[in-house]
């Protein structure tokens, strides 16, 4: 089974976020991706499956998530690279719902759901304890928590209790900040230890939620991003209506062979 690994949100290998893809002509078991995802070891594996529509799922290595973002620019720059579409834009059918990516000369669009945050005050004690400063905002979009800090050197230098972060109820943890070099106009820095990733690289759908809070926030609907991880990557974002669209570049690291059953395990 051939499979690629794709670094999205940079145009330099061993930078953003690496993802794996696999493609497949029937849809496999959830048991196989998840054993495979196991196996790559990633924040994320991509499986695109090809019928009558494309169809993408998305898995940690100990789970199955409803949107990713790194990993289906990822997937949409495989399909382009093997010549496996011709139009330059693709819709992929997902759990949450027809995701389009659209290839352009800044790199690839990904037309993603806006989900604005809602407050979570209640969450004040332990997000100011975990973060050992009172945040300016909390918020969820009930798939990840947010909180906003005044000081963009809290996010840079923020050294995370996993176990604190797994306690909340949603899925991973994001904290942001304006860009005191202004640069950016946010930056930002994401969490997941419930789902097996204790910091990932660079969160494309992580903007579905920062995009509407800054958006708002500054008054604009077109932003700069950038996820100050260990790797770092950098995201060109524009709400439109209840849409956000989120662009970045995406390089092929490399090539796979992975060795399946003739039954498909």
């Amino acid at each position: 089974m051939k499979f690629w690994q794709v670094d999205a949100f940079t145009n330099e290998i061993f930078c953003g976020n690496p993802a794996a893809v696999f493609i497949f002509d029937q849809e496999p078991s959830a048991e196989l991706m998840m054993k495979i995802a196991k196996e790559m070891n990633l924040s994320e594996t991509a499986f695109v499956i090809r019928g009558a529509h494309l169809k993408i799922r998305w898995f940690t290595p100990n789970a199955e998530v409803n949107l990713c973002g790194h990993a289906t620019l990822s997937a949409a720059h495989i399909l382009w690279q093997e010549n496996l579409v011709e139009s330059s834009k693709i819709v992929f059918e997902s759990k949450s719902g027809r995701l389009a990516v659209t290839k352009n000369g800044n790199g690839y669009t990904l037309d993603f759901p806006l989900q604005s945050p809602s407050h979570k005050w209640e969450y004040l004690d332990s997000i100011s304890q975990l973060l050992r400063v009172a945040p300016e905002y909390i918020g969820s979009n009930e798939e990840d928590c947010m909180a906003v800090v005044s000081d963009d050197a809290v996010v840079r230098s923020f050294s995370p209790d996993h176990q604190k972060i797994s306690n909340l109820s949603e899925r991973g943890f994001l904290l942001t900040s304006r860009d005191k070099t202004e640069e950016f106009d946010y930056i930002y820095r994401s969490f997941f230890p419930k789902l097996g990733v204790l910091e990932d690289p660079v969160t494309g759908s992580a903007n579905t939620c920062l995009a509407a809070y800054w958006s708002k926030k500054l008054n604009k609907s077109n932003l700069k991003a950038r996820q100050v991880s260990e790797r770092g990557g950098n995201l060109d974002i524009e709400v439109v209506h209840d849409r956000v669209l989120i662009t970045g570049e995406a390089v092929t690291v490399f090539t796979g062979l992975m060795k399946l059953n003739g039954d498909g395990q």
